[in-house]
Protein backbone atom coordinates (compact mmCIF):
# COMPACT_ATOMS: atom_id res chain seq x y z
CA UNK A 1 0.00 0.00 0.00
CA UNK A 2 1.21 3.49 -0.89
CA UNK A 3 0.18 6.98 0.21
CA UNK A 4 0.25 10.26 -1.72
CA UNK A 5 0.11 13.55 0.16
CA UNK A 6 -0.80 16.50 -2.07
CA UNK A 7 0.50 19.65 -0.39
CA UNK A 8 -0.08 23.32 -1.14
CA UNK A 9 -2.34 26.33 -1.08
CA UNK A 10 -4.87 26.29 -3.90
CA UNK A 11 -5.53 30.00 -3.41
CA UNK A 12 -1.95 30.90 -4.36
CA UNK A 13 -1.76 29.97 -8.03
CA UNK A 14 0.73 27.21 -8.76
CA UNK A 15 1.27 26.51 -5.07
CA UNK A 16 -1.91 24.44 -5.42
CA UNK A 17 -0.33 21.89 -7.76
CA UNK A 18 -0.06 19.25 -5.02
CA UNK A 19 -3.75 19.71 -4.22
CA UNK A 20 -4.61 19.45 -7.92
CA UNK A 21 -2.74 16.15 -8.23
CA UNK A 22 -4.39 14.79 -5.08
CA UNK A 23 -7.81 15.69 -6.49
CA UNK A 24 -7.22 13.68 -9.67
CA UNK A 25 -5.11 10.67 -8.69
CA UNK A 26 -6.98 7.48 -7.87
CA UNK A 27 -5.37 4.11 -8.30
CA UNK A 28 -5.61 0.71 -6.68
CA UNK A 29 -2.94 0.34 -4.01
CA UNK A 30 -2.82 4.07 -3.26
CA UNK A 31 -4.47 6.19 -0.60
CA UNK A 32 -4.53 9.90 -1.44
CA UNK A 33 -4.86 12.88 0.88
CA UNK A 34 -5.22 16.52 -0.12
CA UNK A 35 -3.37 18.08 2.82
CA UNK A 36 -3.65 21.75 2.00
CA UNK A 37 -0.92 23.62 3.88
CA UNK A 38 -0.99 21.33 6.91
CA UNK A 39 0.34 17.89 5.93
CA UNK A 40 1.19 17.30 9.59
CA UNK A 41 -2.55 16.85 10.18
CA UNK A 42 -2.32 13.62 8.17
CA UNK A 43 0.47 11.93 10.12
CA UNK A 44 -1.87 9.63 12.04
CA UNK A 45 -3.37 7.88 8.99
CA UNK A 46 0.08 7.63 7.40
CA UNK A 47 1.59 6.09 10.52
CA UNK A 48 -1.29 3.61 10.82
CA UNK A 49 -0.94 2.61 7.15
CA UNK A 50 2.83 1.96 7.22
CA UNK A 51 2.99 2.59 3.46
CA UNK A 52 5.64 1.04 1.28
CA UNK A 53 5.92 4.41 -0.48
CA UNK A 54 4.96 7.78 0.96
CA UNK A 55 4.89 10.28 -1.90
CA UNK A 56 4.78 13.99 -1.03
CA UNK A 57 3.97 16.36 -3.90
CA UNK A 58 4.28 20.13 -3.66
CA UNK A 59 5.35 23.21 -5.58
CA UNK A 60 9.10 23.79 -5.20
CA UNK A 61 11.31 26.63 -6.34
CA UNK A 62 14.10 24.84 -8.20
CA UNK A 63 15.04 27.32 -10.92
CA UNK A 64 13.61 25.03 -13.62
CA UNK A 65 11.09 25.78 -16.37
CA UNK A 66 7.55 25.96 -14.98
CA UNK A 67 5.88 22.57 -14.72
CA UNK A 68 9.11 20.56 -14.55
CA UNK A 69 9.28 18.13 -11.65
CA UNK A 70 12.08 16.43 -9.76
CA UNK A 71 12.59 14.09 -6.84
CA UNK A 72 14.11 16.31 -4.19
CA UNK A 73 16.47 14.52 -1.79
CA UNK A 74 15.99 15.26 1.92
CA UNK A 75 19.17 17.35 2.14
CA UNK A 76 17.86 19.68 -0.62
CA UNK A 77 14.28 20.20 0.59
CA UNK A 78 15.14 23.33 2.60
CA UNK A 79 16.71 24.81 -0.57
CA UNK A 80 13.49 24.47 -2.61
CA UNK A 81 10.73 24.93 -0.05
CA UNK A 82 8.33 27.78 -0.75
CA UNK A 83 7.32 28.09 2.88
CA UNK A 84 3.53 28.14 2.75
CA UNK A 85 3.35 25.27 5.25
CA UNK A 86 2.82 25.29 8.99
CA UNK A 87 5.70 22.87 9.57
CA UNK A 88 8.86 22.45 7.46
CA UNK A 89 8.61 19.35 5.26
CA UNK A 90 11.95 18.10 6.59
CA UNK A 91 10.41 17.80 10.08
CA UNK A 92 7.42 15.95 8.67
CA UNK A 93 9.66 13.53 6.79
CA UNK A 94 11.82 12.91 9.86
CA UNK A 95 8.72 12.22 11.94
CA UNK A 96 7.19 9.80 9.41
CA UNK A 97 10.37 8.02 8.31
CA UNK A 98 10.10 5.17 10.86
CA UNK A 99 6.59 4.40 9.56
CA UNK A 100 7.13 4.38 5.79
CA UNK A 101 9.29 2.11 3.68
CA UNK A 102 10.37 4.89 1.33
CA UNK A 103 9.57 8.61 1.43
CA UNK A 104 9.79 10.48 -1.86
CA UNK A 105 9.33 14.23 -2.16
CA UNK A 106 8.52 15.44 -5.67
CA UNK A 107 8.70 19.16 -6.30
CA UNK A 108 6.98 20.80 -9.25
CA UNK A 109 8.35 24.15 -10.43
CA UNK A 110 5.73 26.93 -10.17
CA UNK A 111 5.40 29.86 -12.55
CA UNK A 112 3.11 32.12 -10.51
CA UNK A 113 2.06 32.23 -6.87
CA UNK A 114 -0.42 35.06 -7.25
CA UNK A 115 -3.53 35.00 -5.11
CA UNK A 116 -6.61 33.64 -6.85
CA UNK A 117 -4.99 32.84 -10.19
CA UNK A 118 -5.31 29.04 -10.30
CA UNK A 119 -2.73 26.85 -11.98
CA UNK A 120 -0.85 28.27 -14.94
CA UNK A 121 -1.02 26.22 -18.17
CA UNK A 122 2.62 25.13 -17.86
CA UNK A 123 2.14 23.82 -14.33
CA UNK A 124 -1.16 22.14 -15.18
CA UNK A 125 0.64 20.41 -18.08
CA UNK A 126 3.46 19.38 -15.75
CA UNK A 127 0.95 18.00 -13.27
CA UNK A 128 -0.69 15.94 -16.02
CA UNK A 129 2.72 14.57 -17.07
CA UNK A 130 3.47 13.73 -13.44
CA UNK A 131 0.14 11.94 -13.10
CA UNK A 132 1.02 9.84 -16.15
CA UNK A 133 4.32 8.91 -14.50
CA UNK A 134 2.77 7.74 -11.26
CA UNK A 135 -0.13 5.98 -12.96
CA UNK A 136 2.38 3.87 -14.89
CA UNK A 137 4.50 3.15 -11.81
CA UNK A 138 7.52 4.98 -13.22
CA UNK A 139 8.50 7.00 -10.12
CA UNK A 140 12.08 5.78 -10.46
CA UNK A 141 12.33 7.55 -13.83
CA UNK A 142 11.74 11.02 -12.35
CA UNK A 143 15.05 12.91 -12.42
CA UNK A 144 16.74 13.80 -9.14
CA UNK A 145 17.05 17.47 -8.23
CA UNK A 146 20.78 18.18 -8.05
CA UNK A 147 20.65 21.82 -6.98
CA UNK A 148 20.13 25.19 -8.62
CA UNK A 149 21.18 25.45 -12.28
CA UNK A 150 24.77 26.54 -12.67
CA UNK A 151 25.93 25.36 -9.26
Amino acid sequence: MNVLLGIGNGLLGDDGVGNYIASLFRQTGWTVYDCGTVPENFTSPVRKAHPDILLLVDAAEMGLPAGEFRVVPPDRIADVSIGTHSLPLTHLIDYLSPDAGQIIFVGIQPASMEMGQGLTPAVRNGAERFLDVIRTGALAKIPLYAGPPGK
